[in-house]
């Protein structure tokens, strides 16, 4: 269990001490998928990277704090991947909202995982 810690720690300095760039705001399209609409902020986190080059993808909510504590996985298999999208400032109702979007693509499917309070 107190690896769970450690790992919501790491991943809270690295939201803390990286700029994060919103390159898809909220209202905008998918720019490959013109029907997919981006209901939240969608970006990434500077200066980190996946196995695909590109920096770890979050999603910005409503609220002000850069704390973290879900984290969606996801499975692509037209794009043969997995990725991590962090949540970043998200109401509860929120979450639920990206979580079902993020399950709303025949390819794509989805888990939540959120960080236990009582550890």
């Amino acid at each position: 269990m107190e690896n769970n810690q450690i790992f919501w720690e790491y991943l809270n300095k690295l939201v803390q001490e990286n700029e994060i760039i919103i390159d898809r705001p909220k209202g905008t399209r998918h720019p490959k998928y013109d029907t997919i609409v981006y209901e939240f902020d969608y970006g990434y986190i500077k200066h980190t990277k996946t196995t695909d080059g590109s920096g770890i993808d979050v999603f910005k909510g409503s609220l002000p704090s850069k704390n973290v504590n879900t984290i969606i996985c996801t499975i692509d298999l037209y794009r043969k991947d997995i990725e991590i999208k962090v949540l970043i400032g998200c109401t509860v109702i929120e979450k639920r909202r990206i979580y079902d979007f993020l399950n709303n693509h025949e390819s794509m499917k989805a888990i939540m995982i959120e960080k236990d309070v009582y550890v």
